[in-house]
């Protein structure tokens, strides 16, 4: 049965609101999709400048890295371009309950429950997140210049890619790779740490390969992946921490809560910036916290010390890695059968 179909038949459950959404959002995906070219031809062109050439060629790099050396899964993705004429090429909206550590869910057809829903205008990602406001929810909006669609359609380097430094560069291109690679339906969290592992384990051995061990880049590369690996234990232990005083705290006291999300903060200070090593994570103080962007850490920061400890227990090989990892697309608990795999 051919995806377009499975589509339509899915369209046929979704409720008159649900249904005006995918089909904006399937309108302005072939619209976009209309406007690409081939990367080989806008290298010809004269839209661009040298400096985002150069970009578009590293893409290409990156996008070939992936495929021969880490052997993710080959495709037609990213080897054209679309210039957005936009900061980005969606807003995103998440949300989690008050008064629990929970994400509130979104339900898609073919993909399942997803903590996240995308805008093409910022106007309706905050109009949805005033709607979810008004629900009790914690909300966060964020713009996102890159993401997979799952092989659903061929994927383009995007305009809004090209603001990024070098290597995240590369690393976005490998992180989203990961997605056609590997995916389990219902548990974007484990998606989404084992992107961000599979990225930062990626665009280190892109490098090192490119300009060698001692090179800069990757000196920079190695300390922002262990101000990863820092950042995620501590956001880790934070959160079983929020997780417990909810759950022995039945007075909902919105001050009190306030005063939670302060500890976290002052807790960073003590514990993480005097450790930071490449300047990561200087946006924490400044955010607003909430049960939101707190759920927007855990889906991609939480525990990825288990993604490491199976990397060392396969050899530091990837191959072996993606392959016991495959082995947990049809578990129930992704995350707890990865620590058993870890062990």
């Amino acid at each position: 049965m051919k995806k377009t179909t499975l589509l339509a038949i899915s369209f046929l459950f979704l409720t008159s609101c649900q249904l005006g959404y995918y089909f904006k959002s399937a309108k302005n995906q072939f619209s976009m999709m209309a406007s690409r070219e081939p990367v080989s031809e806008v290298l010809n062109q004269d839209s661009l400048t040298e400096a985002q050439k150069n970009k578009l060629r590293l893409s290409q790099q990156a996008r070939e890295f992936a495929f021969n050396d880490l052997h993710l899964k080959q495709t037609k993705n990213y080897d054209t371009y679309i210039d957005l004429k936009r900061p980005y090429v969606t807003w995103v909206v998440n949300a989690a309950y008050k008064w629990e550590l929970k994400n509130y869910q979104w339900s898609y057809p073919i993909v399942g429950a997803m903590p996240y829903k995308g805008f093409f205008s910022e106007e309706e990602a905050k109009e949805e997140a005033e709607d979810l406001k008004k629900q009790g929810l914690d909300t966060n909006v964020r713009g996102v210049s890159a993401y997979s669609t799952l092989g659903w359609f061929k994927d383009s380097v995007l305009s809004s890619m090209l603001r990024y430094k070098d290597h995240d560069l590369v690393n976005t291109i490998i992180h989203e790779i990961t997605h056609t690679t590997v995916y389990i339906k219902h548990n974007a969290d484990f998606n989404e740490r084992l992107a961000v592992f599979i990225g930062n384990k990626g665009t280190e051995m892109f490098y090192k390969k490119l300009e060698g061990q001692d090179s800069p880049t990757v000196k920079t590369i190695l300390a922002e992946y262990e101000d990863d690996k820092l950042f995620s234990s501590f956001i880790s232990e934070q959160i079983k921490q929020l997780e417990a005083w909810y759950k022995s705290n039945s007075e909902q006291n919105e001050k009190l809560r306030q005063e939670q999300f302060e500890k976290i903060k002052e807790a960073f200070k003590a514990q993480v910036s005097p450790k930071i090593k490449a300047g990561s994570y200087s946006r924490f103080l400044t955010e607003t916290m909430n049960n939101a962007t707190l759920g927007l850490m855990r889906t991609y920061m939480e525990d990825l010390s288990d993604f490491e400890k199976l990397y060392a227990k396969c050899g530091d090989n990837m191959d072996q890695f993606i392959e016991k990892v495959k082995t947990l697309e049809k578990s129930d608990d992704p995350a707890a059968d990865l620590k058993k795999l870890a062990q």
